[in-house]
């Protein structure tokens, strides 16, 4: 735990990388003691609301007087600049950034491919895919392996192209844009990612309305020719946003997952002990980890009090999850890993209408490459320091750029 001292909450400037990759930022813990709600100031300039409290970071998502707009003014966009926001203003609005009635009508078009139910189909294929890359990792004639290429990122990502009807051979592409979209290199690079990833999904989406296969888009256009209304644009936006959030999250939570459990071998040992343990060990490590730590941005559109602070219509709210994740009133010893907390009110997916679209599938590739890798090489061991490790502090999304095992 970090010593209580006094943060001022105007002296904070948003993002704030993580000075222990197992834990928030110091200043969080204190604002959020000092003031779970409080003004802050943004690295591309203007201030915003900051909440960090679990109660109050809950409020904030559930109230639809909080806009997922984007395009409004007072969003809080602080990882981009003003010619890549009007980069993103000008393209159709993704899912993510819609509101109420228009928001619910596409989520509820795609919902039925990622219900659980749905996603029991696909179980033993995930399996064999799992498999296959581990199978890859004993036969490497050298070790250490680095995880994240042997295992890590390819996995989601062949999940997610066989899931969408995206080709695989693709993947280097679109994996590359996608880090260099939510890394936090020069807004030249941003910018030019997200043009070249936008046109490759228009095109996609282009040869798949002339001839759809048996996938999510080629189910999705067949209906929207059965109701009449056909959205080239819109199935544009809903797949740049399901490639490029279907396998960059749940990349770096196998690798930090792998990391938290190889650094904690007791909590190990249960959930090798247990398979039954799995499913709550995934929720534990996302909470403990939470890698998307401020995405979970808003603008209010009415004034709103909101943990005893005013928010005015027009000023923007960026909500901690991380840490929410960590409020000591919602989870017992949050600092601590343990994989029988069976908490599933983290903040991880987000909450309210935007919870994330992909959870159930996150959750089951989690479970499956855990239980498969832990089982099939059971002597697994990290090949360097963890103060070694090249964790993702330049990144939206948190992670570990390499990941060096050996057994």
């Amino acid at each position: 735990m970090t010593e209580n001292v006094a943060v001022d909450p105007a002296g904070l400037e948003l993002p704030v990388e993580r000075g222990c990759p197992f834990a928030p930022p110091a200043a969080y813990e204190h604002l959020r003691e000092q003031a779970p709600v409080s003004k802050v100031r943004l690295a591309s300039g203007g201030e915003a609301w900051w909440v960090a409290g679990h109660e109050q970071a809950r409020a904030v998502l559930a109230d639809p007087r909080f806009s997922s707009d984007r395009r409004k003014d007072g969003f809080p966009l602080f990882n981009l600049d003003a010619a890549t926001l009007r980069q993103v203003r000008a393209q159709p609005q993704l899912m993510i950034g819609m509101d109420g009635a228009e928001h619910a009508a596409v989520r509820r078009a795609v919902i039925g491919e990622f219900t659980v139910k749905r996603l029991a189909v696909l179980r033993p294929r995930i399996q064999d895919i799992v498999d296959r890359f581990v199978d890859g990792m004993l036969a490497a004639e050298r070790r250490p392996v680095d995880l994240v290429q042997a295992l890590s990122l390819p996995v989601p990502s062949l999940v997610i192209c066989e899931l969408l009807g995206v080709p695989y051979a693709d993947h280097d592409f679109f994996q590359s844009r996608t880090g260099m979209m939510v890394s936090r290199t020069s807004q030249e690079e941003r910018q030019r990612a997200f043009a070249e990833l936008r046109a490759y999904i228009d095109d996609l989406i282009s040869r798949k309305e002339a001839e759809p296969g048996d996938d999510l888009f080629g189910r999705q256009i067949l209906r929207q020719r059965q109701e009449g209304v056909l959205d080239h644009a819109g199935l544009v936006s809903l797949a740049f946003l399901l490639l490029t959030a279907g396998h960059e999250t749940t990349a770096n939570m196998i690798s930090l997952g792998v990391v938290g459990l190889l650094t904690h071998p007791e909590q190990l040992a249960l959930v090798t002990a247990d398979p039954d343990t799995t499913p709550l060990a995934v929720e534990e490590l996302l909470r403990y980890f939470t890698i998307a730590d401020g995405v979970t941005s808003r603008v209010a559109t009415q004034d709103v009090e909101i943990g005893g602070a005013r928010i005015k219509a027009g000023e923007g709210v960026v909500v901690s999850a991380l840490s929410a994740d960590w409020d000591p009133a919602a989870f017992e010893d949050p600092h601590v890993l343990d994989v029988e907390r069976g908490a599933r009110h983290h903040l991880a997916f987000g909450f309210g209408p935007h919870q994330c679209l992909g959870q159930n599938l996150a959750r089951l590739e989690l479970q499956i490459v855990f239980d498969t890798l832990f089982r099939r090489i059971p002597t697994l061991r990290l090949a360097a320091p963890v103060e070694d490790l090249p964790f993702k502090t330049d990144a939206v999304i948190y992670g570990v750029h390499e990941l060096p095992v050996t057994w």
